[in-house]
């Protein structure tokens, strides 16, 4: 059956900001930021924003050290790789741990969810770190069915921290009609049209599949929105509950003060207990307010939001600053920028 294309990705691109260009999204709210920069007498400022985070958790920081801040009893057990180790030296720490498979795989330092994979076998495995130039990180995979990004922040002068917006995310998946191939069912969807070149790439072998009628399945059981995921602004359930339980978790991890934690969990009743829940990822003062990715949301709701979090990331850094932390320096800021620039394009060969 040929497949009719319902969807044009130029059009998508135009008609829906979240599928902008990320500078394009900004360019007109940059002035702000910079305005915070000469407030603060520092282009780096929010480094201070998390002080025991390397550059306040804006880029080029370590997964695996901020792993190691966060109590474990909240986060799946981590094993961390220099490029170039082996499958053998991984399968013979997952046997020391008893890890089992599947595990999830990705870079050490992250950039928006890529270099991240999922593996069920030991030749998938090997497959996986013969493609990483760089260092990694190994977990289990958390079972959990729901995942979520929740923003945190706390002042240093306060006792109590709280949540400024909750993202829920649904991951790629599809439901069969008994004729379709799942190729022909993720081009009939405008989300997975513009992944359509990276999802032929995660799901070669299965694109060819027809799944019955209501059968549905998931594709990729990441909540990554340049993969496809939707994202839902669900602020609305952080009531004080739940507040209360992440405030109690966030202050267990030392220093940390501003950014957002992608959480999977069980369900949102036990979440708010504080009880069936991982911590995947904790990301500093490079984090963006991810709810504004909500499809009903304008780009004007979503400037609103990522000034709001601008001043609390200033005010935030200013009073750490007063405590001691330091700024970045001019020089180093700089360096930052020019390893992160190497490191995408290291990325980008993935």
């Amino acid at each position: 059956m040929k497949h009719k294309l319902l969807y044009q990705p130029f059009l998508i691109r135009l008609l829906h900001w979240e599928y902008w260009p990320f500078h394009l999204v900004y360019a007109l709210i940059y002035p702000v930021f910079i305005w915070y920069c000469i407030r603060a007498r520092s282009f780096f400022f929010y480094s201070a924003a998390n002080p025991t985070i390397e550059n306040g958790g804006f880029l080029m920081e370590s997964k695996k050290r901020i792993h190691d801040l966060i109590p474990q009893a909240y986060q799946p057990f981590t094993l961390y790789y220099e490029a170039g180790t082996g499958a053998g030296r991984i399968l013979h720490d997952m046997q020391q741990h008893q890890l089992a498979y599947p595990l999830i795989i990705k870079p050490d330092i992250g950039a928006k969810g890529r270099g991240v994979k999922k593996v069920n076998t030991y030749g998938e495995l090997q497959q996986a770190v013969e493609q990483f130039p760089f260092a990694f990180i190994v977990q289990p995979f958390v079972p959990y069915e729901k995942e979520m990004g929740l923003f945190y922040m706390r002042y240093p002068n306060q006792a109590k921290g709280t949540i400024t917006g909750i993202v829920e995310k649904e991951f790629v998946k599809v439901k069969g009609n008994g004729r379709s191939t799942i190729k022909e069912l993720l081009l009939s969807n405008k989300r997975y049209v513009l992944q359509m070149e990276a999802l032929q790439q995660l799901c070669a072998e299965r694109m060819g599949s027809v799944l019955e009628q209501g059968e549905e399945i998931v594709l990729l059981p990441f909540g990554n929105h340049a993969r496809g995921a939707l994202f839902t602004d669900a602020s609305h359930w952080a009531n004080r509950e739940l507040t209360a339980s992440m405030d109690k978790v966030c202050q267990q991890i030392k220093g940390f003060h501003y950014g957002r934690m992608d959480i999977k969990y069980e369900n949102l009743e036990l979440l708010r207990q504080g009880k069936n829940f991982s911590i995947i990822e904790l990301n500093g003062a490079g984090s963006e307010p991810t709810h504004i990715y909500d499809p009903r949301h304008s780009i004007f709701f979503a400037w609103k939001e990522i000034i709001r979090h601008w001043k609390m990331l200033y005010e935030i850094s200013v009073l750490n600053k007063k405590q001691g932390n330091r700024f970045m320096s001019f020089r180093s800021g700089r360096q930052m920028f020019r390893a992160n620039a190497h490191y995408e394009r290291q990325l980008n060969l993935l």
